[in-house]
């Protein structure tokens, strides 16, 4: 059966859209069917972080409105042949998506691909809330910072209250992914530890993505770094992270320290 994912964060700026290309791509590279869909209207960035930007004709919002076809908006990967592209609309707002139009799209795509990896956009008004309105797992992108993380917080309150599985009663697969994490840094005390975050959050850890120039490399080429540098730290945390998706078991090494940030500086544990 296809399973619906929406990578989602409640602040911007977190490597939300990368994590979308890196984890599709990877999924695909497993010999999955994958499609990525850009749900952030208005202002879309997933065909460029996929190299696609060029061959973008027709949008999420023309299959919505039943203006074209899904094969015809569609756009499958030059390099791995599973892999395929929805591209957001660049010129008209989230208000032009319905979640009749949203659910019909989502229905046509489960009949023809194994993921359906959605790219939401940060916050939680309409466009975010349509991205994980249909999703069966979520991955909540954070970085190891308490406003990020705070925010992190609020989009999983959301993910249990207004998705289509929250109103039938059902448990919201829901996993951390944490990057742009940097050890020495954590251990300095200049951002949270591991063990703060998940204290948090309280959510299951699916991946931890090193701070790396690789990454933004692999994005200003247009290939997500699944693709670009496939032996490269975060393309291996990707990987593994993509293969936990799967169920399958792959040991997480996870940095160790005595005390979180938080102990450190307020004395007491996070509530």
């Amino acid at each position: 059966m296809s399973k619906i994912l929406v990578v989602t964060s409640g602040k911007g700026g977190v490597g939300k859209t990368t994590s979308t290309a890196a984890l599709g791509a990877a999924l695909a590279q497993s010999n999955h069917k994958v499609a990525v869909v850009d749900f952030d209207v208005g202002l879309r960035n997933l065909d460029l972080v996929m190299g696609a930007e060029r061959r973008v004709v027709y949008d999420l919002i023309n299959v919505a409105n039943g203006d074209t076809k899904l094969h015809q908006a569609l756009i499958r990967d030059k390099r791995v042949d599973t892999l395929h592209l929805l591209a957001a609309s660049q010129t008209r707002d989230k208000d032009a998506l319905t979640e009749e139009g949203v659910r019909r799209v989502i229905d046509e795509l489960r009949e023809r691909f194994d993921w359906i990896v959605c790219d939401s956009p940060a916050g939680i008004e309409r466009g975010a809330t349509l991205a994980m309105r249909y999703a069966d797992v979520a991955v909540v992108v954070a970085n190891p910072e308490i406003s990020s993380v705070r925010d992190s917080d609020r989009i999983i309150g959301l993910l249990d209250a207004k998705t289509e599985r929250a109103e039938r009663g059902e448990r919201m697969e829901k996993h951390l992914l944490l990057t742009r994490y940097d050890a020495g840094r954590a251990a300095r005390g200049e951002m949270l530890h591991v063990d703060d975050v998940l204290e948090i959050l309280s959510i299951p850890l699916i991946g931890i993505i090193p701070e790396s120039e690789d990454v933004l490399r692999a994005s200003n080429v247009g290939s997500p770094v699944t693709l670009h540098t496939t032996t490269s730290a975060p393309a291996r945390a990707y990987m593994d992270a993509a293969r936990r998706l799967c169920g399958i078991d792959v040991p997480m090494d996870i940095p160790a320290d005595k005390k979180g940030l938080l102990v450190r500086l307020f004395g007491r544990r996070a509530a």
